[in-house]
């Protein structure tokens, strides 16, 4: 499983940025959860929003209605829309797949088994 993002860099407070993350290495990318992670520095790895295989979503408190989650199965990408910006949202962002088709899709760390190497965001003012 490889999961590689793209889409980060540095942007005004209040602006927007679209991440994307493509996997590959396994066929079976619609039947599970995936989801979006960030970590800043000093602080823990925290769950910004997750996609279950139906399309049902779960976002962190800290990004609801600013941020959407979606996915294009087709393609195996997974996409984080992140609208209205905030320098609290400044972290590497991290793509993640849950560890088997049956895990709970939520925004909890232990639930996903595979990571990507992250990508950069900055929010400046």
């Amino acid at each position: 499983v490889q999961l590689v993002e793209s889409g980060g860099g540095s942007v005004q407070a209040g602006g927007s940025l679209r991440l994307s993350c493509v996997a590959s290495g396994y066929d079976t990318y619609s039947w599970h959860c995936m989801g979006w992670f960030r970590q800043a520095p000093g602080k823990e790895r925290e769950g910004v929003a997750v996609i279950d295989c139906d399309g049902t979503t779960m976002y962190g408190d800290s990004v609801k209605g600013r941020f959407t989650i979606s996915r294009d199965n087709a393609k195996k990408t997974l996409y984080l829309q992140m609208n209205s910006l905030k320098l609290d949202d400044t972290a590497m962002y991290y793509c993640a797949r849950a560890r088997t088709r049956g895990s709970s899709c939520r925004p909890v760390r232990a639930n996903f088994g595979y990571w990507g190497q992250g990508t950069q965001v900055t929010v400046s003012s």
